[in-house]
């Protein structure tokens, strides 16, 4: 490892620096420096991004002001240049003296990239390192690749801090910055991670592999690189504080998986029954990729979305019968010995919220749908013993379903003559929507309507409804019953039912106030 001279980093290291520092922007000095003071009761660790402002040098006091003030903070000072990305559109010269005098006011850090220093003389780094610790950065806004020789050409400088930041065009690149991470961590104070929706998981794991700390986002509209989590979501929702090489790590898979309230959901039931794991969203272009990433993390534990359910079930070692007549996995355990294991909870989603209202024996229910969900709600009624109906657009998938399940299809024209216990929606129309509805207000003649979409928290179905005097069942409690029956299978532990369901009923709130938010901005 690098000689450290100086006294900045012969105080910062023994105290082992925050585990993430939170990126402040602003319009100008005073707006960037307000935005830090709401932060410092959570957040001790800050990077000033100088290079945001049209004139950096202005804020310099300000910045001076706050650093004296709030004594016990740690602060970098940024200035990037354009041609690296960043905003600044000075020379290498007055980048130099704007991170000097970021040091000469307080930052205890700075941050300059590999391809200014490399121009510099290394007596002016030596000057710049005398005043604070120098944090050697380097990104790839392109691709995860050539780790090692880049390592190679940046301790050539003496520096501090080596950060390599890349950019994930698969899930497996986050495997490579880890293990990366994991090798080199014990000879370098290294920063490590990957950009882009795909690198989330470094930004949540990279920590555990070896990187000193991660950055994060003040808000999700002020990130500073692409796939940047806010800190609020990497302490309260991911515990990265927690996280260390004990750590079980589960996740969700699909493609998409962003808007995704499972990392939600399944982080607070890890947090309240005192599980040291954490929960990540991946992002899977290809299956191939994730079974890749899942063996080599190793990850203990999978909810499977779409379009995955049916595809994962040739590379699972074995599974639940009732896996296997759905014919759609949405839930995976790895052992151990690295073997797949695959079950089946969308049938619990389906079951549970029914059981705590009717009797299901006997009990007259419709299925909307021929999919893997579906097939779910249908096997699991049956083996209860409910008398089932289907109705789907295309006949011939509904026939093929009603042979196997012993259930029964129905046309659409038959509705107005039938009256049901229960109506359950297992198709995707009116997701994400308020407009689309699979059935019309005279069609609907049941005591419950079991919408499997959450979201909207209130379909058109469900308002429908509503309106023929049904009552409701909202997908949100198939959601919640579906993953704490996965929780159960995981942990074995009972699953905090009520602390998911209030978790994802606030998301979702959130979710929609965002969206009426944004409607208003355009209006």
């Amino acid at each position: 490892m690098n000689a450290v001279p100086h006294s900045y980093v012969s105080r910062l290291l023994p105290l082992r620096l925050p585990r993430v520092c939170v990126a402040v922007t602003g319009s100008d000095g005073t707006e960037m420096v307000e935005k830090a003071e709401a932060l410092v009761r959570d957040n001790t660790f800050l990077e000033f991004r100088l290079d945001y402002l049209s004139r950096p040098a202005l804020a310099l006091p300000k910045i001076k002001r706050f650093t004296e003030y709030h004594p016990h903070m740690v602060v970098i000072g940024t200035c990037r240049r354009v041609v690296n990305e960043g905003r600044f559109r000075g020379s290498i010269a007055s980048q130099l003296d704007m991170l000097a005098k970021a040091s000469a006011a307080g930052c205890q850090l700075v941050d300059m990239e590999l391809q200014s220093a490399l121009r510099c003389k290394p007596q002016q780094l030596q000057r710049l390192r005398a005043r604070a610790a120098l944090i050697l950065s380097y990104h790839d806004y392109r691709a995860t690749r050539k780790l090692e020789a880049t390592l190679e050409k940046m301790v050539a400088i003496p520096a501090d801090f080596y950060k390599i930041v890349t950019t994930a065009t698969t899930l497996y690149d986050n495997v490579v910055m880890m293990k990366f991470l994991e090798k080199q961590s014990d000879k370098y104070s290294l920063i490590g991670l990957c950009m882009g929706e795909q690198g989330i998981i470094s930004r949540v794991l990279g920590v555990r592999a070896g990187s000193v700390f991660t950055f994060a986002a003040l808000s999700p509209d002020e990130k500073t690189a692409p796939g940047q989590v806010t800190a609020q979501e990497l302490r309260s929702t991911y515990r990265i504080e927690q996280v260390d090489a004990a750590t079980r790590v589960y996740g969700v898979a699909g493609d998409p998986v962003t808007h995704s309230l499972s990392p939600s959901i399944m982080n607070a039931a890890l947090r309240r029954e005192n599980v040291n794991g954490v929960y990540v969203a991946l992002h899977a272009k290809t299956l191939k990729d994730l079974l890749a990433c899942v063996r080599d993390i190793p990850i203990h534990g999978l909810s499977i979305t779409m379009p995955y359910k049916e595809a994962v079930l040739r590379y699972l070692d074995n599974m639940d019968s009732h896996t296997t007549k759905i014919g759609a996995c949405n839930t995976v355990v790895r052992a151990q010995d690295g073997k797949l294991y695959g079950f089946n909870t969308d049938a619990s989603g389906v079951i549970r919220p029914l059981e705590q209202r009717i009797t299901i024996e006997s009990a007259k229910i419709l299925v909307l749908g021929a999919g893997g969900a579906a097939r779910a709600a249908v096997f699991g009624l049956k083996e209860r013993g409910a008398e089932v109906y289907i109705l789907n657009r295309s006949m011939a998938p509904a026939r093929k379903l009603a042979h196997r399940a012993r259930a029964r299809t129905i046309k659409r024209a038959d509705l107005k003559k039938l009256t049901f216990d229960v109506i359950i929606n297992a198709t995707p129309v009116g997701m994400g929507n308020t407009r689309e509805s699979p059935l019309n207000e005279n069609d609907i003649q049941a005591r419950y309507v079991f919408d499997m979409i959450y979201d909207p928290p209130e379909t058109r179905l469900m308002k429908l409804a509503k309106t023929r005097g049904a009552e409701v069942i909202p997908g949100i409690e198939m959601f919640v019953h579906q993953a704490a029956r996965q929780f159960e299978i995981w942990t074995g532990k009972p699953a905090p039912w009520d602390d998911m369901l209030r978790v994802v009923t606030v998301a979702l709130q959130e979710r929609v106030a965002a969206k009426n938010g944004s409607k208003n901005k355009t209006m």
